[in-house]
């Protein structure tokens, strides 16, 4: 099922989420709607709360290499812990289903370090670097209340906010289904397969 995605400014996105306690149905299906709002959406990464759901969770799409070989299937972090960063950073142009047409250049570590748990309930560690590692990172401050823009410098912020004033107050909306800071929903999803 697709979901709405929640506005960058609704107060959920600043909230810190719940650790997952257990893998129940309704855990799997978050999960599975994630992936198929993901998807629906254009994206390549997802946390809970960017869906309404303040739960420590979140699915990164296929990634792959310039040679468009997979280095890295679909998979939902549960509870995702980063343990380490390296010292070496790197700025790349980020964006995000929350905040839609901005895009802004963020400086993050190259690789971590990550413990989380897996969709099975099996505690995994796992080194990561590249756009993997970015996107991780990204979503991670999405379960930590920290948006993508407030990673950029203070003139930069200065330089966007009548955009992001236009995007806290709807008048710039994406094609996917929204819920605007004060819960009203910009459009509903119609399954065209139906």
């Amino acid at each position: 099922m697709i979901l709405p995605i929640y506005n960058a400014f609704h107060p959920i996105l600043k909230t810190k989420t719940q650790p997952v306690e257990n893998i129940d149905d309704g855990i799997v299906n978050l999960v599975n709607d994630m992936f198929e709002t993901m998807q629906y959406a254009e994206g390549i990464g997802l946390a809970a709360n960017q869906v309404g759901k303040s739960v420590s969770l979140l699915v990164v799409g296929d990634i792959y290499d310039e040679n468009d070989k997979l280095v890295h299937p679909k998979q939902a972090y549960l509870n995702p812990e980063i343990l380490a960063f390296s010292d070496e950073e790197e700025e790349f142009n980020e964006g995000c289903l929350s905040v839609p047409e901005l895009r802004e250049d963020v400086v993050r570590p190259t690789e971590i370090q990550l413990r989380f748990v897996d969709i099975n309930g099996k505690e995994q560690n796992l080194f990561a670097n590249g756009l993997l590692a970015r996107v991780l990172q990204h979503e991670i401050d999405h379960l930590n209340g920290i948006l993508f823009f407030e990673r950029i410098s203070p003139f930069r912020r200065t330089l966007i906010q009548n955009k992001l004033r236009k995007i806290k107050n709807g008048l710039i909306v994406p094609d996917y289904p929204m819920v605007l800071p004060n819960g009203q929903l910009t459009k509903e999803y119609v399954d065209v397969n139906k």
